[in-house]
């Protein structure tokens, strides 16, 4: 545990794929830094989205690291939205451990009619009504826990703001971007700071007048944050903290990393398809009479013949 700009020798975390955990000791504030550089841009290569489906499942994927980072739990954090849009679904998990996977689906011809103006498509536009879900689930032995808001805002960080201000009731302040780097990589940043629990509280901020000009001044520091200094791997995280917060004693905690990650593997496709009776299998043969089973998240084949169904249902 140290200050952001700390004695000489402290290891500093990494460029990219990070998530480092702060607080700012002056106004009693916790917070999260995350950047997401060669994983968000593995995943998304692994999709020919389009563009702005890229971009959006991007903010989802960073938006579900600096969740995930803010809460204690053994398992797996989810993010989702679902909604009547062309981008019917999009979905991002993170576990514990730092692993890291998402996906989307789209409508083709619907998203092409939205993209036919020219004009930046609005969050609207692409999801339409629905729901953002967030999902703790830490294993079949202990109760998963589900929270779920309306899809509201300009921004999937709108979104995630009102769940923390309606159900939450907990001072939620975000700052999140989504780029590409100069070789055209994918990158993601996203800063958040929480108002820490306090006895005397009264909803969302303490009444308190320092508490309430603390939060303040804290919101109008993040805001000075450009997406720029978020996605600029040439500027460390702990010194865009420093930058930012100095005069708040800025404190950092352990950094720990990200990294692309799917949990699909053929032995997990052989469980699912013992679940399906045999003769139910026919449509998903292909051309050359295999069974065949990709991953939505990896986009990785299984394919499995006539004999290697034998051993499945043997």
């Amino acid at each position: 545990m140290t200050h952001a700009h700390g004695a000489a020798g402290e290891t500093a975390p990494a460029a990219t794929d990070v998530v480092q955990p702060f607080q700012l000791d002056r106004s009693n504030l916790r917070g999260r830094i995350v950047r997401v550089g060669p994983t968000m841009d593995e995943i998304l290569r692994r999709h020919a989205y389009p563009e702005p489906v890229a971009a959006l499942l991007g903010q989802t994927i960073t938006l579900a690291a600096t969740l995930a980072a803010a809460l204690k739990y053994e398992g797996i954090f989810t993010l989702q939205t679902k909604g009547d849009g062309p981008v019917r679904l999009m979905v991002a998990d993170v576990t514990s451990v730092g692993d890291v996977r998402g996906y989307a689906q789209f409508d083709d011809d619907r998203l092409a009619d939205v993209l036919a103006s020219g004009a930046q498509p609005t969050l609207k536009a692409l999801l339409g009504s629905g729901y953002l879900a967030f999902t703790v689930d830490q294993g079949e032995h202990t109760q998963r826990y589900q929270g779920i808001v309306e899809l509201e805002g300009e921004s999937l960080d709108d979104c995630v703001r009102h769940y923390f201000r309606q159900s939450e009731q907990l001072a939620t302040g975000i700052a999140v971007g989504v780029g590409r780097s100069a070789d055209g990589g994918w990158r993601g940043g996203a800063i958040m700071l929480q108002a820490l629990p306090d006895e005397d509280s009264a909803g969302p901020v303490a009444k308190s007048s320092t508490l309430e000009d603390d939060w303040r001044r804290a919101m109008v520091l993040l805001g000075t944050c450009t997406v720029e200094e978020l996605l600029d791997e040439g500027l460390p995280v702990n010194d865009l903290l420093y930058r930012l917060f100095h005069e708040e004693r800025v404190r950092v905690y352990e950094p720990h990393g990200l990294r692309p990650s799917c949990r699909c593997s053929r032995e997990r496709v052989q469980t699912v398809l013992r679940s399906i009776p045999r003769d139910e299998l026919a449509d998903m043969k292909t051309d050359e009479g295999v069974v065949a089973v990709t991953c939505e998240f990896c986009n990785s084949t299984y394919k499995f013949t006539e004999g290697d169904l034998d051993g499945v249902y043997g």
